[in-house]
């Protein structure tokens, strides 16, 4: 026995150890966009719902990240706070093509973590002439005339005119944009065609009778150069339309 117990105490003294435990790797936290969308076309709001697992401390900061191509960088651009395993941001973001990421900071005994990316198509409406007509043109004196910015801040208000038996029309760039919405009102003495064109090509029409009012609404997808006109039908002065278009576009 005596020799046993000096055995042991030998291979002790030359450093012989325990085999060690393997190591616990360290827990990981989990987020992720599950929707993003437009919920007010008009004033240009995005909401976005994130989830977290496991969820943070309720009433954590989440921040919602914006990709800046301008700046190659992230910048945020809204936050919410945690409910649970979710959380709910909101945004107010002009018409744009962009990417997104939501994140969550260290909490012991999760380190800070960033979702994948999403890109998102934001489509708002602005007006139609924000970015100035690219050409106007007609028959018999056509008057094109875009109400100025100082009137019509919108970018939105034109007035067409022309002679006798004449016709207007004017052109915009429509890159990026999928519906048109027109509103009409016929100052003419007599009867007047409304047309949309896809360059020169003619995509809807309507007609309209002497001092009434109405809608010219259609999906321009894939239209990159939007064509608006007015021709006299029957008048005894020419052709008179004010409009009031807005475009439903990411730029």
């Amino acid at each position: 026995m005596r020799r046993v117990l000096i055995g042991l105490l030998t291979l002790l003294v030359a450093g012989v150890a325990a085999p060690i435990a393997s190591a616990v790797p360290s827990p990981a936290r989990t987020a992720k966009i599950a929707s993003i969308r437009t919920t007010d076309a008009t004033k240009g709001v995005i909401t976005v719902v994130g989830t977290l697992t496991p969820a943070p401390a309720t009433g954590t900061r989440i921040p919602l990240h914006q990709w800046i191509p301008s700046l190659k960088r992230w910048q945020e651009v809204a936050h919410g706070y945690s409910s649970g395993n979710s959380v709910t941001i909101t945004t107010v973001q002009p018409g744009s093509v962009r990417t997104y990421r939501i994140a969550v900071g260290a909490q012991a005994p999760y380190a800070a973590v960033v979702s994948p990316m999403i890109s998102f198509k934001h489509y708002v409406w602005r007006g139609m002439f924000k970015k100035g007509l690219v050409a106007a043109g007609g028959a018999g004196q056509p008057q094109f005339t875009v109400v100025p910015p100082n009137e019509g801040p919108r970018r939105a208000e034109a007035d067409l005119l022309a002679n006798q038996g004449g016709y207007v029309w004017g052109e915009v760039d429509s890159t990026g944009c999928r519906y048109v919405r027109n509103w009409l009102g016929n100052l003419t003495d007599g009867l007047v065609r409304v047309s949309l064109h896809n360059g020169t090509t003619a995509m809807t029409s309507i007609r309209m009778q002497q001092e009434t009012e109405t809608w010219l609404n259609y999906d321009i997808s894939g239209v990159t150069r939007l064509r608006l006109q007015v021709a006299d039908i029957r008048s005894g002065y020419g052709p008179y339309v004010s409009i009031d278009s807005l475009l439903l576009c990411t730029n």
